[in-house]
């Protein structure tokens, strides 16, 4: 009977653009885990600690044993990038020693994870192997991130950001589309926009904040003032997002399962086309092909 060759403790995530990648999990959980938005490493099992270097060894050397051409690693959970870059390196070395096809290796990065590593630093670990870091942005505006205790500010997501971008690495943000509820929507819309603005991500998604375990602990944080929006809400908040962007050469993708409007281009080339498509989805919702609400999810 095959068995796979790394022993996850359960909940594993991952981006979407990685569904071909092998995870490989260096840390376990989330090292900040107090974003009132966040499920995903909540479970007893998965409370952080970064995991012993002869275990990422061999899951390693399991993995290149039995899976042989892997081109692409995910270093999971949470933020890999928290551990120290001396670690970082030993890794990206015995990845590279391991698949001699490997083309990319990429990870979740919290801001504050970058403010004790140095543009050089980033630079070794670009030369190392390290291609990619996932920035949950969520928001640019400092209000609302301190309402879902994200534990950053717009400034300290923009140093990272910049950073990423010094260094030669590629930066993918994710914004979450309603995170402001109505009372906050216009301001979540404009400030997040400015930031990426001023951070020009290489690509950037946005996907609709949603709480399948219920609201009540992102309210005890938020307030009682968080009414969240509806669709038409949502779709007028992008409309809002999309029209104060002023990006270069972002590649945009809204394809999550939890949007009901697919948007998908290039910004600021297809910034027309994509505010139009938002418009009929506003204005004609049944001429437009929005996601069912059965197909929704996380």
């Amino acid at each position: 009977m095959y068995s796979f060759p790394i022993d996850y403790i359960e909940p594993v995530f991952r981006p979407p653009s990685e569904a071909k990648s092998l995870i490989l999990p260096v840390t376990n959980g989330c090292s900040w885990n107090k974003c009132t938005f966040c499920e995903m490493y909540t479970q007893p099992q998965k409370k952080f600690r970064a995991r012993k270097p002869e275990e990422v060894r061999e899951d390693i050397e399991k993995a290149a044993k039995s899976l042989g051409g892997v081109r692409r690693v995910f270093l999971a959970d949470g933020d890999a990038m928290v551990l120290p870059t001396r670690r970082l390196l030993e890794i990206l070395a015995d990845l590279k020693a391991a698949f001699p096809e490997l083309q990319r290796i990429s990870s979740y990065c919290l801001p504050r994870n970058l403010a004790k590593k140095t543009v050089e630093e980033l630079a070794q670990l670009r030369e190392a192997g390290l291609k990619i870091l996932y920035v949950g942005m969520e928001s640019g505006d400092d209000e609302i991130l301190r309402r879902v205790n994200k534990g950053e500010t717009g400034e300290s997501t923009r140093s990272a950001l910049l950073k990423i971008r010094e260094a030669g690495l590629t930066s993918s943000v994710m914004v979450l589309n309603g995170l402001g509820g109505e009372v906050l929507s216009e301001q979540h819309a404009i400030n997040t926009a400015k930031l990426c603005n001023d951070t020009q991500p290489d690509y950037l998604s946005t996907l609709v904040v949603s709480f399948p375990q219920g609201e009540e602990r992102f309210r005890e944080g938020f307030g009682e003032d968080f009414v969240p929006l509806n669709q038409d809400g949502l779709f007028r908040e992008i409309q809002l997002f999309l029209e104060h962007l002023e990006l270069e050469k972002t590649i945009f993708r809204s394809d999550h399962a939890s949007n009901y409007l697919v948007l998908k281009g290039t910004l600021g080339r297809d910034k027309q086309r994509l505010l139009d498509e938002v418009n009929l989805a506003i204005n004609s919702p049944g001429a437009a092909a929005l996601r069912p609400e059965w197909m929704r999810g996380l």
